[in-house]
């Protein structure tokens, strides 16, 4: 096999790797880091439910009312706030753990409403006024290359993306691979990694070469263990078109998403320091639904998910473990003619970790009313997600000022105690 093939078959294998990085064994105590993305922006104030008597007004259609005596409503987490129903059995105990945090008002300066801009935004992590956007470099990327340094040992940050292919926000001068749990991985041709092994000995690309080979076969030999509990049922996707679909950017559908989390679970428990999944199908501009429908199966499905892995990553792992869920923009508070809701600013960031020292609700506040919207239709942005990333990732992983602004250049940290 000629060299010009080594990227094709490292496909093959089951992982992409952009540069050489360190294979590392993690061990209980390792802070793992998890970034959930969802794509299409969802509507997060269905997720966390504002008390007002103004965001019924909004949605006379949509609202998701209180809980009530044969009423299926949403779960008081204190005077100003709610959990929508579908998350009673899977986040409601983990807020009650104090492992489960939300941080309303959240999201990035940008306004174009855009799904692309925005997601590109968030992503790449990179200050606003700067002259111009490197797509080179995401911020998790950043972050694993000052969590490894330029003098890293064997025990070097691993990161990886469970996806398709690299996003955007892993891309940059550290290698990641990326591997699709869509389909269940299989164990690599022997002869073909012996083959490539001798012809790249001594070459540049070997260690990627034989990482490629080594991420498909550890994913391969973890998928063959059931997991505690496992999903069942077959993946389907919601039939949508147009925009909606290619919000999505061929992130996996919340439908299924349990056993993805899952096995994700249980590739970072043993190898993975850092990780990124997105998830598709919230971009609801048709009937979303209130406590019942389209939107709550989505977070039924997604909620699963979420207690799934941290069920599976074992009371040690998730003591070390913190998973924050976003999305690129929320969405209108007044639903639409079609009794769903249109691309809006503010939206809802979930923070999930088994040593979390926040409250429920957390992060810069105010009332939901008129007065209050930005441009008189959506939540605003009070926690801007570079600074409270920021401050998160300060106190996870001790990161010096300058640390912090080489994630994020130019951004101001905020520490809201979430660890």
């Amino acid at each position: 096999m000629q060299r010009r093939h080594f990227m094709q078959a490292a496909a093959g294998a089951g992982a992409g790797l952009a540069a050489s990085g360190r294979l590392w064994a993690a061990s209980a105590g390792t802070p793992r880091f998890l970034l959930v993305f969802l794509r299409g922006g969802y509507d997060a104030t269905s997720l966390l439910v504002p008390t007002s008597s103004f965001y019924r007004e909004m949605r006379p259609n949509i609202a998701i009312a209180p809980a009530a005596p044969g009423v299926q409503g949403a779960l008081a987490l204190n005077a100003d706030w709610s959990l929508h129903p579908a998350l009673q059995a899977s986040v409601l105990p983990l807020v009650q753990r104090r492992q489960a945090s939300f941080i309303p008002f959240a999201g990035t300066d940008d306004t174009t409403r855009s799904h692309f801009e925005t997601q590109d935004r968030i992503e790449l992590g990179q200050a606003d006024n700067a002259p111009q956007r490197d797509f080179s470099s995401g911020f998790l990327n950043r972050l694993a290359s000052v969590l490894q340094g330029p003098d890293s040992g064997p025990e070097a940050t691993q990161a990886i993306a469970f996806t398709d292919q690299l996003p955007l926000v892993l891309r940059g001068t550290l290698g990641v691979a990326n591997l699709s749990l869509k389909n269940e991985p299989k164990a690599g041709d022997t002869r073909l990694r012996q083959a490539l092994a001798a012809m790249y000995r001594g070459h540049p690309l070997q260690g990627p070469m034989a990482e490629a080979f080594q991420v498909r076969e550890d994913a391969a030999r973890e998928m063959a263990t059931p997991p505690s509990d496992a999903a069942s049922g077959a993946a389907s996707s919601a039939t949508i078109a147009g925009e909606m679909l290619a919000a999505n950017r061929n992130a996996i559908n919340a439908k299924g998403f349990e056993l993805e989390a899952r096995r994700i679970a249980r590739l970072m428990r043993e190898r993975y320091a850092l990780g990124f999944v997105d998830v598709g199908g919230w971009d609801t501009h048709v009937g979303q639904g209130n406590a019942t429908g389209y939107l709550a199966s989505r977070f039924e499905e997604l909620g699963r998910g979420l207690a799934g892995f941290a069920e599976e990553m074992g009371p040690a792992a998730w003591g070390s473990t913190v998973v924050v869920v976003l999305s690129e923009f929320g969405r209108t508070l007044r639903e639409n003619g079609n009794r769903g809701t249109d691309h809006g600013h503010g939206s809802v960031h979930w923070v999930l970790g088994g040593s979390l020292a926040a409250g429920a609700v957390v992060g810069t506040q105010q009332a939901v009313e008129a007065r209050t919207l930005f441009q008189n239709r959506d939540l605003p942005v009070l926690n801007e997600y570079r600074a409270t990333l920021g401050g998160l990732f300060a106190r996870l992983y001790g990161l010096t000022t300058a640390q912090v602004g080489q994630v994020f250049p130019g951004a101001q940290r905020r520490d809201l105690g979430l660890v």
